[in-house]
């Protein structure tokens, strides 16, 4: 589907409706012209009923949702279907939103003609392998410890469930694998707008107040991608530290909402960042 001229191509993720205070900022959510894209990336929610209610509401008000999946939704909680974990839980997320008519990584990446483009949007999906290891580790045996050792152990060890895979490092590397023989092939001449839950660089986990909470963030497998393929920008999530930095001449955007006790706290923004709006890096050391 084309873009309006009239849109813009906007972001978000980390709504996390679980909480009542988020599901009535997501309530509230509108965009400011008919022909406004959106894209979330991840972490809607934990349940699926949830995830569903968002989604579905999203996909109602913008011209075009496009989603790829953060760790809550890939956990199986209580009270959901035991037997929806892993990829089998991801695939019937995928159908989900195929039924509301939002866009996965599992689609064609569509093409965003609107102002500031043409760029093709790239939903990722890819999760994590452990490779972003706290400072005096040297292997994810040691970095796990070391985070048992101080409690900041994320929740996906318990919910995020790899099944058919051995673990969640050979889902990544079947994900990671897969994508690039996808971008690879794509051989496309417009610039990409890659979205993903996570960071495609270590660099935005610099400033975790638990540096041992970045091994749940991301893998060096993508260090390069944004200078391997023509990139935009890269728009990301889970860190919940909305902000920009630039990596090698690219724009890397956190998008994040977070959860109440977090965005109470910081200075009031506009929610929904406008991927394509001119802003230029920061001059040259």
């Amino acid at each position: 589907m084309p873009a309006r001229h009239d849109g813009r191509l906007l972001a978000v993720s980390d709504l996390h409706v679980t909480y009542d205070e988020n599901r009535a900022i997501v309530q509230e959510l509108k965009p400011s012209s008919p022909g406004d894209w959106l894209l979330v990336a991840g972490d809607v929610a934990d349940g699926l009923e949830d995830i569903r209610w968002a989604l579905r509401l999203l996909a109602g008000r913008f011209e075009r949702v496009v989603w790829t999946p953060g760790n809550h939704e890939l956990w199986t909680p209580h009270g959901d279907p035991p037997e929806l974990r892993g990829v089998a839980r991801y695939e019937h997320l995928v159908a989900m939103c195929r039924e509301l008519g939002v866009l996965t990584p599992e689609d064609p990446y569509p093409l965003w003609e609107g102002p500031g483009g043409p760029v093709r949007i790239v939903p990722l999906f890819l999760l994590y392998d452990y490779t972003f290891l706290p400072p005096g580790t040297s292997s994810k045996e040691e970095a796990l410890e070391y985070a048992r050792g101080t409690g900041v152990v994320c929740t996906d060890e318990y919910l995020l469930h790899p099944d058919p895979y051995p673990s969640r490092e050979a889902w990544c590397a079947a994900r990671v694998a897969e994508t690039e023989r996808r971008l690879a092939e794509a051989g496309d001449d417009v610039p990409l707008v890659f979205v993903n839950h996570y960071p495609l660089v270590r660099e935005p986990t610099n400033v975790l107040w638990y540096p041992e909470f970045a091994q749940w963030c991301g893998t060096t497998a993508t260090r390069d991608w944004h200078l391997r393929f023509p990139t935009a920008a890269m728009i990301y999530g889970h860190l919940h530290i909305p902000r920009v930095t630039w990596y090698d001449g690219v724009r890397f955007e956190e998008v994040s909402l977070g959860y109440p006790r977090e965005w109470r706290r910081r200075p009031p923004r506009d929610l929904l960042r406008d991927v394509l709006a001119s802003q230029d890096p920061p001059p040259a050391p």
